[in-house]
């Protein structure tokens, strides 16, 4: 699954953009670069069910913005992108 992919499920399930979670995350003081991924992960599962392979998704746009390694980027792997920039607004205004 993309990382994008990942971003469009917690939306679908939590009715939450990426952008949207990024400022709870902040609003709780997770944005601080020495909060480890273990309490976002923790937070993201018992606030929202969000298994860990998603929850690492919201981890790397709330610790890292929406840049993810051009290796992932026009690759038959499992973690494949379209692009190299995340679209962290929605499924809906997501340009085509």
């Amino acid at each position: 699954m993309s990382f994008q992919a990942y971003l469009d499920t917690i939306e679908t399930k939590t009715g939450l953009t990426p952008r949207a979670f990024i400022a709870l995350a902040q609003e709780r003081g997770f944005d601080d670069p020495s909060t480890k991924a273990g309490a976002i992960l923790t937070w993201l599962k018992e606030d929202y069910d969000l298994g860990r392979g998603h929850g690492m998704a919201l981890v790397h746009v709330i610790k890292n913005g929406p840049k993810i390694d051009a290796k992932h980027v026009g690759t038959t792997g499992s973690h494949r992108d379209e692009s190299d920039t995340l679209w962290l607004d929605g499924k809906a205004t997501r340009p085509s």
